[in-house]
Order: C-alpha cells, then structure tokens, then sequence
C-alpha cells in the first residue's frame, strides 16, 4: 500500500503502487473529460504504465510537448490551450501532467488558466519533479528569457510519487533532483542532513525514505505560508544566483540542468552566508565538500557579470531595488530576505571559480 503525505489542499502518494490511488479515485471521482499531458520521453517510457492503470477509462486524449526548460513558454501553452479546446475540455474536465518539473509547472498552469481553472493531477517521474516542481503550488512559465516569470499559484487535485520512474532516469537527471533534496535538509533539518552526508553514492539511497523526509519538510513550510509572503522563501536558496546561471547558460553548450545550477547557488549562497557571519567556516566547508561529493565543479568560465546580475534583480521575491537571498545561519536554519552588495555576490563567485 502507498504511503500518503496529506497536505491542506491534496494528498501525496509515494510508493511503486501509488498509481493504485489514481485508479480509486477516477472510480470515485468522475469527470466529463480526461486529458493527459506528456512529453516525448514520458510518452515512450512512463505513458504505457499508467494506461494499464486506466484500461476502464474511455476516450483518454493525449496531448504531447517537446521536453526540455527552453519549451517552458507561452507558446507551448497555446498549443495544450488548443488541444483541450479541441478535445471539448471543460471546468469539469480533468488533466493528468506526466513528467518532470517542465511538465508540472505548465501543466498546472494551462489548467489552472483554462476557462478559470480545470482540474489537474500531477504525476512527477523525476526526482526533482517528486520533491519540488510538482508540490506547493507554484505554476509558471518562462518568459523572455526570465524563469517562471508569468504565474500563479493553484493546487493539483492529488500528486502520485511512483519511484519504479527512476529507471526511466540517467544519473545526471537523478543528481540532479538530489540538489533539492540536499536544499531541504540544509534550510530545515539538521538531523535529515547528518543522515544524507553518510550516504556517498546515490545508487545506495533508500529513496521512499528521502522522498517523504524532503516532502514533508516542503509541505510544513509551504502551510505557513502558501503564497511566499515570508517563511517560504526559505525554499528559495540556492535559487537567487542558480537560477541566474541557469538562465545564462540554456541553449549554449554549457547547459546547466535545474539541480546542477542550484547546486552551484548553494554553495555561493552559502559563501554570502559566511561573508555576513551568518555561517561557520566548518559548516560552509562541510556543505561545500558534500555538494562538490555529488555534482563536481560547474565551468560557468566566460560568464558576463552585467547578464547574471540583471537575471538576479528580475527574482520574484526581491524587494525594490535590492536582491533578496536566503541565507544559513546554520545547518537546518536560514534567515530569509537578506540582502548584500555586488562586491560580496562577486566575491562569493570567485570563491566558487577558484575550486
């Protein structure tokens, strides 16, 4: 039997028979349509699994997306917005999103802006997608070139965590979704983080495990604060300065996935952390030789500073003119709308550059 993680709004499957749950509640739960959003790859490799699960269902549509963050925008919106138009959607109909954080932030999006809002399930098949995109409510799209610029906050129906997707995965998608999983555990439980630092291969993980420990973490967070007024932008480190060289480096060849670029953010954050003497030099080095453990050293040579310091000023959760960051005050606690200088973000991506 799956576990279940029931947050205010909708309950959380994980486990390999969670797609069990999806089947009991379409018999309990019926809608006048059913549309299910894929990629190519999810398609292939996850779509025939959930359908053996939905053989009493008629009349399934399909929708397909390309994968990837640079298809993340208004224009593949338009064409789910077409296909469930075409398909005879309706507020009562249903959208089922199969996939990884692109599929889950569209996904909830097109179905929350559709006729003012139809219902969506989420089924993550990452790991970053199972602990983060697809949970909390957070809906968006990329626009010109800013992440998640255009966006709302709405509430899937159910969310269902199948691990058995993970075989789907190649190690660099694996590690990461891990880069969330370590964010969890530094911003919220010190006891969590001592756990995972004695694991030193991902292929040695008990995953059911992490999966609900870095859930319910984001779950306490975001029911005390589910529209980021305060406490939830303690989700958000690494992410300031990530997702600046996440956004600088798409379509080029140094292309960063969501994890790798927060992984980087981290240990900048971190560093920023340390420079406001917020941080101790052994908790600063410890993190950092952990991340480094996992995900190496980025080559973010070349970067041009007006760029990334001009995606930084674009985050959401920044106040006026100043940029705002979660920083750690300890493993486990962070204190968040912190703000320092250009020379101390500089400072912090030289440490990060000399490595």
């Amino acid at each position: 039997m799956a576990d279940v993680i029931r947050t205010i709004d909708y309950p959380i499957y994980i486990g390999n028979d969670s797609l069990n749950e999806l089947a009991n509640y379409f018999k309990l739960n019926g809608f006048k349509t059913y549309h299910i959003l894929v990629d190519e790859n999810t398609k292939m490799y996850c779509l025939p699994t959930i359908l053996d699960h939905l053989n009493f269902i008629k009349n399934l549509n399909i929708i397909e997306i390309k994968s990837g963050e640079s298809n993340k925008n208004l224009e593949t919106c338009k064409l789910v917005w077409d296909a469930l138009t075409n398909q005879g959607a309706g507020r009562n109909s249903v959208l089922i999103n199969i996939g990884g954080g692109v599929i889950s932030d569209l996904g909830g999006f097109v179905a929350k802006t559709f006729k003012r809002g139809m219902h969506f399930i989420n089924i993550p098949t990452t790991l970053l997608s199972q602990v983060d995109a697809s949970i909390g409510g957070k809906l968006g799209v990329d626009f010109n070139g800013f992440k998640n610029h255009i966006g709302l906050f709405g509430f899937p129906n159910l969310i269902i965590i199948d691990t058995s997707f993970y075989q789907t995965l190649d190690n660099r998608e694996l590690r990461s979704g891990f880069a969330e999983v370590i964010k969890h555990a530094l911003i919220k439980d010190e006891v969590y983080w001592k756990e995972l630092t004695k694991v030193k291969r991902l292929e040695d993980m008990e995953w059911n495990s992490c999966l609900s420990r870095s859930i319910h973490v984001k779950n306490i967070i975001v029911e005390q604060d589910p529209y980021e007024n305060g406490l939830r932008k303690a989700l958000n480190f690494g992410h300031t300065i990530g997702h600046a060289f996440e956004t600088y480096f798409l379509g080029t060849n140094k292309h960063l996935l969501h994890g790798e670029a927060v992984a980087i953010g981290m240990i900048m954050e971190a560093h920023l952390s340390m420079q406001k003497n917020l941080l101790s030099r052994a908790c600063f080095d410890e993190l950092t030789l952990y991340i480094l453990n996992y995900f190496g050293k980025a080559d973010i040579e070349g970067f041009e500073w007006d760029v990334i310091s001009d995606y930084m000023r674009q985050d959401k959760k920044n106040v006026g003119d100043q940029i705002s960051f979660t920083l750690l005050n300890s493993i486990g606690n962070v204190s968040v709308d912190q703000f320092v200088d250009q020379e101390q973000i500089i400072k912090a991506i030289a440490y990060y550059e000399s490595l």
